[in-house]
């Protein structure tokens, strides 16, 4: 028998808004002001980048900042920093290492042997691992706890809305249209967990010729104002293809670039904080 699109949304709406699922509570070593997370609705949009940004920008402002990797099998956000330190073991929890400029960082990349092994599991291991990221790690005190999610808007993603008390949700996407289709269940998504969506990011918007300066839409015509537009909810602005932030993240030395584009974006972010 055929669903029409309201039946599949309504029980989908069913599903994601399950009665009896808490919060799992804060651990008491750690005091958490504000928990974000960053989501895109498919990959390839440079979402990993757009929070290790985010997170340089702040810690520059004088917060402290981390990062929770929940992109538990595809982790780029070690890489990006250049910290390869495997958490400590202090007894009671586990110390994440802080990059050079004093974020600390916890990903499951850190407690592999090689940094390239793949990480070959099912559903519910990957959802408990993202839940000890929160219970068993010791972040202590932060202003930001940026949370780094698996693009889509499958069981990761519903794991980290559902446990963690996240305050808000900023979305990463791209000119294309196909991820801008995409953008609109990540919002969908957000809207059933009753998670305020705080805004969207268009990255790879534009590609600024490095000869003549000319601004080139590589993937096409700027869609996320519209976008937001029609969703109702703020666009934080717009970001450029660099490759010279290309070449940071490759190096782990991400924490040298500066950009006007993602200072304004953490600016707006600093509005919406929890004190």
């Amino acid at each position: 028998m055929k669903q029409n699109e309201s039946d599949i949304e309504k029980n989908n709406s069913e599903t994601f808004t399950e009665k009896g699922v808490e919060k799992i509570p804060t651990y008491e070593l750690n005091r958490i002001k504000n928990v974000v997370a960053v989501m895109s609705g498919k990959g390839g949009v440079g979402k990993s980048t757009v929070t290790g940004l985010l997170a340089v920008s702040l810690q520059r402002e004088g917060y402290k900042v981390g990062i929770l990797d929940a992109d538990i099998t595809g982790p780029s956000i070690p890489k990006m920093f250049g910290v390869k330190k495997r958490p400590e073991d202090i007894g009671f929890g586990l110390m994440p290492p802080e990059s050079s400029s004093g974020i600390r960082i916890m990903s499951l990349n850190l407690l592999l042997e090689n940094e390239d092994d793949p990480v070959i599991w099912r559903g519910p291991l990957i959802a408990n691992t993202i839940k000890q990221f929160w219970t068993d790690v010791v972040w202590g005190d932060l202003d930001y706890l940026l949370i780094d999610l698996p693009p889509g808007t499958s069981d990761e993603p519903l794991t980290v809305m559902q446990s963690l008390p996240i305050n808000g949700l900023i979305i990463v996407s791209s000119p294309q249209d196909l991820v801008l289709m995409v953008v609109k269940k990540a919002i969908k998504m957000a809207e059933m967990m009753n998670i305020p969506v705080l805004g969207i990011v268009e990255n790879y918007s534009y590609l600024v010729c490095p000869k003549c300066g000319e601004r080139i839409e590589v993937f096409g015509e700027s869609r996320g104002a519209e976008v937001a537009r029609q969703a109702g909810i703020p666009f934080l602005g717009s970001l450029p293809v660099d490759y010279k932030l290309a070449q940071l993240c490759d190096r782990g030395e991400i924490e040298s670039y500066k950009s006007d584009e993602i200072k304004g974006i953490s600016e707006w972010l600093k509005h919406t904080e929890r004190r």
